[in-house]
């Protein structure tokens, strides 16, 4: 972060959202039309869907200077701590738990920063968790052994460094050393200093410079919506990963409110370095899809052996530090090249302990039914005028999507909602599909359209029913949340059994929220016809600025996007980028010292095409 670490003619869908209260947190929710269960306290899921479907606090800590509200979720520290995993969140006032990734539970802590911790670091040494993430940046080592509980010690002893400590990251190696890695600047490097765990964490030695951006070289690096900025970008948020004995030291770049936020990688044989560029740079990119970005991150083994990239990704509308957290697979190729796998990373993919043939690989194949569909409301069109942080006049926000229609429900931008001028239990959404299909799962995103809510009040919930229908006329229940009293902004809900259906209704129950506001209403299953073709004509023109290229191909008939694979090795794509009906795309991101090999594919409601001929760019 940076500054403050701060889903007949018939598919339809109605969603029903109205407004009751809610007595029971363990009352189980039964769907008794599709023997599908739903739990209210914890899921039996066997797949996820970025972004991750927290409770996200509403950040407080500007409310005196503008009055606006708006939920983040940025900088994900995640650590396994016995088994589970702890997940240390910007500004959070607390942190989450889980034992599978797909179920998390909040902790209020018993002690813990006044404010909130700023992109707060984590790692475990010794039976112990411990963080570091004062707001001022001038802080203590703080730790405890039982997390659950929360009761975290200090020792005062205030760790100093000469511009203070900014995005930290802790990372304690094999022989029981910790090393301190910290900044978030348009100006300073990376830098890095040993502790000393039996003396207070205070510092030995002074601080190394490591590396800084060099945007001039690398694409990626460069700051503004698809790398368009002229503005200095950003280099912060640190995590160390070591790797069959090397060091790899990722890093974010090259703003947090940007499609195009990433976490690259520099390695080292030793933790302070000197440290080397990786070739394949970056690592965790998502410049495409429904919710864009994937930079300042963690990356944590899971119980199966198998790594996984947390990440931060922007929504940037009520304030450009709105954002959300998102998971992907990770790891290391045999030759130590690190990747995450981003591609399709805002469908549903299997969670850790769902077996895979390949962990890299976890994409259900569930494709996207909801998109650009017919959609219908009997709700009156808010006409309210928005409450938000508007920078976009000084080249650090995106202009403002102020269209608020039902169409933009379901056309795969976060950042663009549609508003209710009322909220009651008599609002429905209606969705027509155009043909039967068969339904796998759905997410509904509510956004928060001039809320009143500031910090973690107990009492935020959705509510709603989901039905579904062949010919419009007869509904049956797939989903029944009316009772619900969790909060969950970004509901995703994975049917235990599908559904077939081309249309589906949503009917409003409650929302906390003044105004029902949603951003994105998404169906996942599979159609029953065909993918698209290959895409033919696929060529790759380097520009004369070798940071960018620009890749066509021939538009495939009934494609609903495409996507693009880049890599330095031809059997190592690891890179990619999501884009909707065009078929072309301007690739940003390249190094001007490095050739590449790049592929493009098709896909639509019925699965994907093969991958085009590879080609190769000096």
């Amino acid at each position: 972060m940076n500054t403050f670490k701060t889903f007949s003619m018939c598919l339809a869908l109605v969603v029903v959202v109205a407004c009751k209260e809610s007595t029971d947190d363990k009352k189980i929710l039964e769907e008794t039309q599709t023997g599908n269960t739903v739990e209210n306290t914890k899921n039996n899921f066997t797949t996820y869907c970025n972004p991750i479907d927290i409770d996200y606090s509403y950040m407080s800590h500007y409310r005196a200077k503008n009055n606006v509200s708006y939920r983040s979720g940025a900088d994900p520290a995640v650590v396994n701590f016995k088994g589970r995993f702890y997940m240390f969140v910007t500004r959070s006032h607390g942190y989450w738990t889980s034992d599978d990734m797909s179920n998390w539970t909040f902790i209020k802590p018993q002690s813990w920063y006044f404010n909130g911790s700023n992109a707060p670091a984590a790692a475990v040494k010794d039976g112990k968790i411990i963080v570091l993430g004062d707001p001022s940046g001038r802080g203590a080592v703080i730790e405890t052994d039982n997390p659950e509980l929360g009761d975290w010690k200090t020792n005062y002893a205030v760790i100093n460094m000469p511009h203070g400590t900014q995005d930290p990251d802790l990372f304690v190696d094999d022989d029981g050393k910790v090393y301190l890695y910290e900044e978030s600047s348009n100006k300073w490097p990376i830098r890095g200093i040993e502790l000393d765990p039996e003396n207070y964490y205070i510092p030995l030695g002074e601080q190394v410079d490591l590396f800084n951006l060099n945007p001039e070289k690398h694409g990626w690096e460069r700051f503004g919506q698809d790398h368009r900025s002229d503005l200095k970008p950003f280099i912060e948020g640190p995590w160390m990963v070591k790797h069959n004995g090397t060091y790899y030291l990722e890093y974010g770049a090259p703003g947090t409110q940007w499609n195009v936020y990433a976490d690259g990688v520099y390695t080292s044989k030793n933790p302070l370095g000197p440290f080397e560029y990786a070739p394949y740079n970056p690592i965790s990119y998502k410049p495409g899809g429904f919710l864009k970005g994937s930079g300042h991150g963690s990356t944590v083994k899971d119980n199966n052996g198998n790594y996984w990239h947390y990440s931060t990704m922007a929504i940037s509308v009520n304030f450009k530090f709105e954002r959300r957290l998102g998971m992907y697979p990770a790891g290391f190729e045999e030759n130590g090249q690190m990747y995450v796998n981003t591609a399709y990373g805002d469908y549903p993919h299997y969670l850790p302990d769902a077996k895979v043939e390949n962990h890299k690989e976890r994409f259900t194949g569930w494709m996207l039914l909801s998109y650009k569909k017919p959609v219908k409301t009997n709700s009156p069109l808010v006409e309210k005028e928005i409450n938000v942080v508007d920078e976009s006049e000084g080249g650090y926000m995106q202009e403002q999507i102020k269209d608020f229609n039902i169409n933009r429900i379901n056309d795969e931008e976060i950042r663009s909602y549609w508003v209710s001028e009322s909220n009651n239990d008599s609002i429905y959404i209606e969705m027509d599909l155009l043909k039967p299909m068969e339904v796998n799962a759905l997410q509904i995103n509510f956004q928060d359209f001039n809320s009143v809510i500031f910090g973690r009040p107990d009492d935020i919930k959705q509510q709603f029913v989901i039905e579904s229908s062949l010919d419009g006329k007869n509904w049956e229940v797939v989903v029944d949340y009316s009772k619900n009293t969790r909060d969950i902004p970004h509901a995703y809900i994975e049917l235990k059994n599908s559904v077939e259906a081309r249309y589906i209704r949503y009917n409003h129950v409650f929302c906390t929220n003044k105004y029902l506001a949603i951003s994105e209403l998404r169906i996942f299953g599979k159609g029953k016809e065909a993918k698209p073709q290959t895409p033919s004509n696929f060529k790759v023109a380097r520009q004369k600025d070798r940071r960018n290229a620009n890749l066509s191909w021939d538009a495939v008939k009934d494609a609903t996007g495409y996507v693009i694979y880049w890599g330095i090795e031809k059997d190592k794509l690891n890179l990619s980028a999501m884009m909707y009906d065009h078929p072309d795309y301007e690739l940003r991101a390249l190094t001007t010292d490095q050739s590449y090999y790049l592929q493009v594919e098709a896909f639509n409601e019925n699965g994907i095409s093969e991958r085009s001929d590879l080609v190769f760019i000096e």
